[in-house]
């Protein structure tokens, strides 16, 4: 028998999937009590789940479960929902000698009418499927990418935060090599995860934390023709320990510049770069090989553009033009803007001014998220809960 590392503990109890959708109603408690046990009462209503919804940060927190998929033999299995955050992963799976790995991060919100809707999920399904073509990956189809969030945020309704708390249920597709590999090449077997975790709101008061940046002359993110524009785990690996280094000096970001010449920007330590200029310009860089493809980026930009902004997205040189920048922000899916306040590199410094546009940018992305403003370009997916005849939750995955 091929040798195994065993990740879990308990083993995992899981059911297949059925394409008719079935009645599911969530009574039962959470199993993985996370921070102190059980979280009470997991009926199927946003919120139930009885959180400190208005102290969540972003930390880990049990849920209800995960929906899962293999693909073997040529083919996508019809995925299974399994309780246990556990995996029994070969000790020779690609992932852990050839790092074949590509994760996604999106969110689903309680809405001020009462829906719960997922925030740019095709944007994200586009991003990974950018990914796993780079990564030679076999691609999820859209079905059962759209099945899997769906599902994950049906079984797990009760830890949608609620709308007045400004939270959201974080949710992270993820897809790795799960089968034995001994020399480098794509794996036999892949496993293809969305899981789900409650998150606070970063800016509960309305006010923006600014923060002070690091110029990063001591390490590249990504090579000019290299992976730097897929959602690869190894990427975020790389940059633990330039993020530590200037954690070590003081600095809570750091900002890359392009490996050739150490002159054009490129992005933060795990967010995008977005400038407003003192014409009052949105800029954002273009490298398209070396820069991820931000999908808060993509909103904000045609949010800019429907203010009536010029949008340029191009090649930036830094210290040419940093004298020219307003406002700059770090975007990404977690925070949506994170404000700068300065910038240093060696001896140099420059301030940056009050993130007035920014944060207007900011207020129009959350007011949109939480169905208080019109979302004119489809953004939002809502997810259907129940079943309108048994008022139960509906589930493509039948319980367990």
């Amino acid at each position: 028998m091929a040798a195994l590392l065993r990740l879990q503990r308990p083993a995992v109890r899981a059911v297949g999937l059925k394409r008719p959708l079935a009645a599911f109603s969530s009574t039962a408690p959470p199993l993985w009590g996370g921070k102190g046990g059980t979280y009470g009462s997991t009926e199927g209503t946003v919120g139930s789940a009885n959180l400190p919804w208005n102290d969540l940060g972003f930390d880990y927190i049990a849920t209800n479960g995960h929906v899962r998929h293999t693909w073997k033999d040529g083919k996508w299995d019809d995925g299974v929902f399994v309780r246990e955050p556990y995996i029994n992963v070969h000790i020779l799976a690609n992932v852990f000698h050839y790092g074949q790995a590509l994760f996604e991060g999106l969110k689903a919100y309680h809405t001020k009418d009462g829906d719960v809707s997922v925030f740019v999920n095709q944007k994200c399904r586009k991003r990974m499927s950018h990914g796993t073509a780079r990564m030679h990956i076999p691609q999820p189809s859209e079905r059962m990418w759209m099945d899997a969030l769906e599902e994950v945020v049906r079984q797990n309704v009760a830890f949608v935060p609620p709308y007045s708390s400004g939270g959201a249920l974080y949710m992270r597709p993820f897809i790795f090599g799960s089968g034995p590999k001994l020399g480098l090449g794509p794996s036999s077997e892949y496993t293809f995860i969305v899981f789900c975790n409650p998150t606070g709101s970063y800016y509960g008061s309305g006010g923006m934390q600014a923060l002070d940046c690091l110029v990063n002359d001591q390490y590249d993110r990504a090579a000019p023709l290299g992976a730097g524009d897929c959602k690869a785990a190894g990427n975020y690996a790389a940059d633990l320990e330039s993020m530590m280094a200037t954690k070590k000096q003081g600095y809570p970001i750091s900002l890359y510049l392009d490996a050739r010449e150490k002159r054009y920007v490129e992005e933060f330590n795990t967010s995008n770069f977005v400038a407003i200029t003192k014409d009052g310009k949105y800029l954002t860089p273009h490298a398209p090989r070396s820069v991820l493809y931000s999908t808060t980026n993509s909103v904000l930009r045609q949010i800019a553009r429907d203010m009536g902004m010029t949008v340029e997205q191009r090649p930036i040189d830094f210290e040419a033009e940093v004298d020219n920048f307003a406002e700059v922000g770090a975007v990404g899916t977690a925070v949506v803007v994170t404000p700068i306040k300065s910038f240093t590199r060696g001896d140099k410094k420059w301030q940056m001014g009050e993130p007035k546009v920014l944060k207007e940018l900011h207020d129009r992305v959350r007011a949109i998220q939480k169905g208080e403003m019109e979302d004119k370009h489809g953004w939002m997916h809502q997810v259907k809960l129940f079943d309108d005849h048994t008022s139960k939750l509906l589930s493509v995955y039948p319980p367990l």
